[in-house]
């Protein structure tokens, strides 16, 4: 595994391993927005507290050296520009769910982050995104919702609503599959599960422990090879992961989940977030993925 360590040559679109059932890197772009108001100003998680001290500076460090990593291993970055007042706009996976140039946005459920959602709006239809609908129901985008390339993978528990689920398959026309979350610690989806591989046999990493029973059981059944995570994984924030299908971009601090994928022919790429982890986040709190594109 690597540590704060990137390639100095680009993937190609799919780089096939000796295998048949091969570990492929796809190109990915991605959608992120600098920490420059970075900060601990209110508590709506269980990571968060208002009187710990806060680096803002260090957070851009770290920031950069994760979109570093992504534009090292060949993706496409494209950065939404911060606001001021709005300190956890960082975490860009939130405001938005894209699939095929379809964009189902975000409606927050704390105050305190609802104005996000109007600017990253405003972004993708300054990009020229025209099949754009803004949800109903409170729907925290990416945080609760994973793309397998087959089926959308949909939390709900402690953010977004079970009502969303339906208008996301709606607006999206992609499959729903809902997954109830009991563990206020690991209160989105991309707290607990990521998607490792997609398309026909898509992979996911998850921790079982953070679903209700029947969702290990949905879990169990949709994906008997699953990488399963411990305790110490999910403590760290390591299910907080982004994998192009091959490199897995994850906490330094996960490494026993990295030595897991290693196991099955996946490259770890090991990054310091731990300032964004104040605020309950990491690499993918701050990285939208624009699927299919």
């Amino acid at each position: 595994m690597r540590i704060m360590s990137v390639p100095t040559t680009a993937v190609p679109n799919a780089v096939p391993r000796a295998e048949d059932d091969a570990v492929l890197a796809t190109r990915r772009h991605y959608v992120m927005c600098p920490p420059e108001h970075f900060a601990v100003e209110y508590s709506i998680n269980p990571w968060m507290d208002p009187n710990a001290p806060v680096d803002t500076e260090l957070a851009m460090a770290q920031w950069r050296a994760l979109k570093d990593i992504y534009l090292n291993l060949g993706h496409t970055v494209e950065t939404v520009p911060p606001q001021p007042g709005l300190p956890d706009m960082v975490f860009s996976a939130n405001s938005a769910t894209v699939i095929e140039g379809k964009v189902l946005g975000a409606r927050f459920r704390s105050a305190e982050r609802a104005p996000e959602a109007e600017h990253f709006r405003r972004w993708f239809s300054t990009e020229g995104y025209r099949d754009l609908v803004m949800p109903s129901s409170i729907n925290e985008a990416e945080g609760d919702f994973a793309w397998t390339g087959q089926l959308l993978l949909a939390g709900s528990g402690f953010r977004t609503d079970p009502g969303a689920h339906s208008e996301a398959q709606e607006v999206l026309g992609v499959p729903v599959v809902s997954l109830g979350l009991t563990d206020p610690r690991y209160y989105h989806l991309d707290t607990a599960l990521f998607v490792l591989s997609k398309g026909p046999r898509p992979q996911v990493a998850y921790y079982p422990e953070a679903f209700s029973a029947g969702s290990q059981r949905v879990l169990r059944r949709l994906f008997p090879d699953a990488v399963i995570a411990d305790s110490a994984d999910a403590e760290c924030l390591g299910l907080n992961g982004v994998s192009d299908g091959k490199h897995v971009v994850l906490p330094s601090e996960a490494t026993g989940l990295a030595r897991s994928l290693e196991g099955r022919g996946y490259e770890p790429v090991l990054t310091d977030v731990s300032e964004l982890r104040k605020s309950g986040g990491g690499p993918k709190c701050c990285t939208m993925e624009l699927h299919g594109e």
